[in-house]
């Protein structure tokens, strides 16, 4: 009788289990199919031997059941150039992964792309499969990569940059006292976090406008494309000589371009013309003590300064557009300037001591400019009595109160300020777009003797082609069906 109990018993475990099973069990179905965010995961251009950011790609369960996922695998598996992150697990391979009834998982992926000693672009295809229920599905995954000339903390001597290649530079490049510095048109230089390229000798980045030459952060993904603070910049060292930047673009450093330290003696001199310098986290041209003459330049999208001239110097710019609209990467709100000229520059040190820095600011001139932003003062005037304090803007719209002072005519001809004279730039917050819009209140009122030493604006058209020269670096010529 016992006997027969027991066999009463275990068959009564058995049913119960099987019954238990079926309640915590997963969908058996063959046609059950998995729901993606995306049907291809994609990686913006990356260079090679660096690894990427990480791509995310969302898994979902769309039935009242369970799902098990039975196996995910990369189809090119450890020799593949991508690599998986699933719930916590780093493998190219992974079993029997739970996915809960009208629930959902992130899968990561990152690439990291082998050089092949070319100068293009190439394409990294891959796929992600799923297995369920005997049940496959699939997911792209494509990666640009792009080969380059690295640089890590090197002293590069007197030598040329081509455009075959991209440049990386990890840590720094220097240019020694000696030394001059070539870079074609068309060249593209990438920096690495906390790099930058350091000059006491000489640089000469003569682009043109077919060509233009780029300085810019190593992330290529477009999320990154106008983040500031990703490299530290470039600095021109007092003592450095000759410098030439024409149609290059600087962005998302911390200072873009800095003209002269104030350790140094002497000064540093540099021709700046047909560039853009955006996007930085600190200023985008930071001088001191230097030479620096301008024209056609666009600085702009800063959190401080977008322009700070310091301890004195010589500057002259032509149809400069300085617009500063910060916002949109940090919650802090910027109190600075847009401009600053001042011939004196306080330092606090390590013990809180203060250490004053004063030098004759012989000339600065600003002719055919803006000069404006999102704060209602955008020009700061630093007077240091004891050295000389010269400054004259002529034919410029300025962002400053009403009640600011233009009257004198040792600083001030033909300016403009007030909301009646804003420059109307096409889209300066999203697209960074400094261009004048058709009603900007500067078209056509700029001095036409200086529209003459620079006809052609930034984008290469024509200042005197029309009704008159527009202020900034930025002509807009109407279509006569426009008019």
């Amino acid at each position: 009788m016992k006997k027969y109990l027991l066999q009463i018993s275990l068959v009564a475990l058995v049913v119960f289990s099987l019954f238990s099973c079926e309640d915590e069990g997963y969908l058996s179905s063959p046609d059950a199919q998995l729901q993606f965010s995306v049907d291809t995961v994609m990686f913006d251009t990356i260079f090679t031997t660096i690894g990427s950011t990480t791509q995310n790609l969302k898994i979902y369960n769309p039935y009242n059941e369970n799902i098990l996922i039975s196996r995910i695998r990369v189809a090119g598996g450890d020799f593949s150039n991508f690599r998986l992150n699933v719930n916590g697990e780093s493998s190219n391979e992974v079993f029997e992964v739970e996915v809960p009834a009208r629930d959902s998982i992130f899968i990561f992926v990152e690439v990291t792309i082998d050089p092949n000693g070319q100068n293009l672009p190439m394409v990294v295809q891959d796929s992600i499969e799923f297995t369920t229920n005997a049940n496959r599905q699939n997911i792209k995954l494509i990666a640009y990569g792009q080969d380059f000339k690295l640089i890590k903390s090197e002293s590069v001597g007197t030598t040329t940059w081509t455009a075959e290649k991209p440049y990386l530079v990890y840590d720094y490049a220097y240019v020694d006292s000696t030394s001059t510095l070539t870079i074609e048109p068309g060249t593209r230089i990438y920096f690495h976090k906390d790099a930058g390229l350091y000059v006491r000798g000489t640089v000469n980045a003569d682009g043109n406008f077919q060509n233009q030459i780029l300085f810019t952060a190593d992330r290529l993904e477009d999320t990154y494309k106008n983040i500031p603070d990703q490299w530290n910049g470039i600095i021109l060292f007092s003592g450095s000589h000759d410098n030439v930047f024409n149609f290059t673009n600087i962005k998302n450093a911390n200072i873009g371009l800095q003209v002269g330290t104030i350790e140094d003696d002497g000064y540093a001199t540099l021709e700046l013309s047909n560039s853009k310098i955006e996007n930085m986290a600190y200023a985008g041209l930071f001088a001191m003590k230097s030479k620096i003459s301008g024209y056609n330049n666009v600085i702009a999208n800063c959190g401080f300064y977008a322009a700070a001239l310091l301890v004195g110097g010589e500057y002259e710019f032509y149809h400069t557009t300085i617009a500063n609209y910060w916002g949109g990467y940090t919650s802090r709100v910027r109190k600075t300037a847009s401009l600053v000229l001042s011939n004196a520059l306080v330092i606090e040190l390590a013990d809180g001591s203060k250490v004053t820095h004063t030098g004759d600011l012989e000339k600065a001139f600003f002719g055919n400019s803006i000069i404006y932003g999102n704060k209602q003062m955008e020009i700061e005037l630093g007077k240091n009595e004891e050295k000389a304090f010269n400054y004259y803007f002529d034919h410029c719209i300025i962002q400053v109160p009403d009640t600011f002072n233009t009257a004198s005519k040792d600083h001030y001809k033909n300016v403009w300020k007030g909301e009646e004279y804003n420059p109307l730039f096409v889209d300066p917050y999203n697209d960074y777009n400094y261009a004048l819009d058709t009603l900007s209140a500067a078209k056509d009122i700029g001095n036409p003797d200086y529209a003459k030493l620079f006809p052609m604006d930034l984008l290469n058209k024509d200042r005197l082609s029309d009704d008159g020269p527009d202020l900034g670096a930025y002509e807009r010529i109407e279509k006569k069906n426009e008019k």
